[in-house]
């Protein structure tokens, strides 16, 4: 790609572009959560039980995939707004820091996740039939943490290098290797947990090696140098600053999910956490595209932030709304038509089907508005404004979402739940929406007219 391409090229194309890699890459990264649980549901010797020991590892999953989209995220804005602004050199010292933060940060998890792991299954809400499925999962899955952030930090790189293609190959090479895997092992081999988690691990370690391999080469715009990973502090800072949203959103999925596991046992037990477990999965897949599309976005709103191009920025983010929308009301659509079909795609146990075929219709109410507000809530994030972003990203998962889970499931027990999600996702939609509204109506469209993109602007925003 041409060095400025992002600040010339007609808007709608490097879109599509930028995000058609990203959303078929997001679509097939779903698969590492969603086929474990697809081939565990259906395993004799698993189901409900084997759902219910991935459902409960998942904050684990989550909370590593935050640190990896703190790195990746931060450093990847961090790196494209210093290339709209012609300073290469920082941007050298982004990619290179953020990737000696992702090996540090996978390390560190690796290390005393395994050590605690008992402790930590407990307070997930484990209970003594999920126990050994969910540590016979989680112990594997957490010697791959290195695996899964430098493939984090590869992919979004690739995007923001203005390769959206690379970070696709390096996701189908990794979902390709889990699929076929899972198969094998656990249904010809009769490997169980510990063969799903091998399948998802030895993914990740091939998208990592395609990654390392793409990120040191010529093929980059700026190949990683040893001497840009060695830590400085501005740099590392500011890389961990900008991503702090990215990283509270996913944070604050884990915590979400913590909560939500211990509110399902007691109004459900068991059966619900596995029914929402297969909620979660469907989850996954209807927000991947629409993550895939803010991928696209971010780059082109960031690079051309930094080289004071406003409308292009406001182009930018308008057609990804639409984008998000439309993709959120096809979701919406298939699953109020389909429930029962989409639950037992997972798991063909009568309680299961029952319980889930309502709560899938009552869960997804609001489905066509969350495009908009995840295409909002990253514009933020990509112009260097820290503080709103964190604020959008826990607002629907955190400040709203779990009063509403503990209010109404006090009131009316495991429907309350359900119930619960809708009311989050429409509250998270307005106030969205109003606040990006009075960012827009603050942006000047000429180039002359807009504020010069210095160190001291972001860190005013941040």
């Amino acid at each position: 790609m041409e060095k400025n391409e992002m600040g010339t090229g007609k808007i709608s194309q490097l879109l599509i572009k930028f995000s058609v890699p990203a959303i078929i890459g997001m679509l097939v990264n779903a698969i590492y959560n969603i086929v474990d649980r697809m081939f565990i549901g259906n395993a004799p010797h698993l189901g409900s039980l084997g759902i219910a020991g991935i459902t409960v590892s998942y904050p684990v999953t989550l909370i590593l995939m935050a640190v990896s989209l703190m790195c990746a995220v931060g450093g990847a804005t961090c790196f494209s707004i210093s290339l709209g602004a012609k300073r290469e050199k920082d941007a050298s010292i982004y990619i290179g820091n953020a990737l000696t933060l992702a090996i540090i940060f996978g390390a560190v998890i690796m290390i005393f996740g395994n050590l605690f792991i008992n402790q930590v299954l407990g307070i997930l809400g484990a209970s003594s039939n999920v126990l050994p499925y969910a540590r016979s999962y989680l112990s594997i899955i957490l010697y791959g943490a290195v695996f899964s952030c430098i493939t984090m930090c590869g992919n979004n790189f690739s995007r923001a290098q203005g390769n959206p293609k690379n970070a696709m190959v390096s996701q189908l090479i990794g979902a390709g290797f889990n699929i076929a895997f899972d198969y094998i092992l656990i249904f010809k081999f009769n490997m169980g947990m510990e063969g799903a988690a091998l399948a998802t691990i030895g993914g990740q370690f091939l998208s990592m090696v395609w990654q390392l391999a793409f990120l040191f080469s010529k093929r980059c715009l700026i190949p990683i140098q040893f001497k840009s990973m060695v830590l400085k502090f501005e740099h590392t800072k500011k890389i961990i600053t900008t991503g702090v949203p990215a990283f509270l959103m996913q944070f604050s999925n884990s915590i979400l999910n913590i909560i939500l596991n211990g509110t399902l046992v007691n109004y459900g037990g068991d059966i619900a956490i596995s029914t929402v477990g297969i909620i979660t999965s469907v989850q996954t897949i209807l927000f991947m595209p629409i993550t895939g599309l803010t991928q696209g976005q971010q780059p082109l709103i960031s690079y051309n932030f930094g080289a004071k191009q406003m409308s292009r920025v406001k182009e930018t983010l308008k057609y990804a709304i639409i984008a998000a929308s439309t993709i959120a009301i096809i979701g919406f659509a298939v699953i109020q038509l389909l429930p029962g079909f989409i639950i037992t795609a997972f798991n063909k146990e009568t309680d299961i089907i029952n319980l889930g075929t309502n709560a899938l219709r009552i869960w997804f109410l609001c489905l066509p508005l969350i495009g908009a507000q995840i295409c909002c809530a990253n514009y933020f994030q990509a112009i260097g404004k820290v503080r709103e972003a964190s604020i959008l990203t826990l607002l629907r998962q955190i400040i709203i979402l779990i009063p509403m889970i503990l209010i109404l499931s006090n009131l009316f027990g495991l429907y309350g739940i359900f119930f619960a999600v809708p009311i989050a996702d429409a509250a998270s939609f307005l106030i969205t929406t109003l606040l990006t509204y009075h960012q827009m109506k603050q942006i000047r469209t000429e180039p002359e007219e807009t504020p010069k993109i210095t160190d001291e602007v972001i860190e005013e925003a941040q």
